[in-house]
């Protein structure tokens, strides 16, 4: 059974990201949850964001830092899901 969009009222179209169903509107690109998939979400997003362990940071040796050398920042558990 199909549900139509609250705003829309087009049908929804559902989409399996990470292992969480999401329903959302092809039309307006709203998002709706069904029971749990809140939840399932910050579960993810609270692990990803628990501290990790402390990294040593790297002698300069005298020379300044250089940011081209920066490391690409990984995408958000959520980034990934609504892409």
């Amino acid at each position: 059974m199909s549900m139509n969009c609250p705003v829309c009222t087009v049908p929804l179209t559902m989409s399996t990201r990470q292992n969480v169903e999401i329903d959302y509107c092809p039309q307006c690109r709203g998002v709706w949850l069904d029971r749990g998939e809140l939840d399932k979400i910050i579960e993810r997003s609270a692990a990803e964001l628990a501290p990790q362990a402390p990294t040593h940071p790297q002698p300069s040796y005298g020379r300044p830092h250089d940011d081209r050398y920066k490391y690409k920042r990984k995408k958000s558990f959520l980034e990934e899901l609504f892409d």
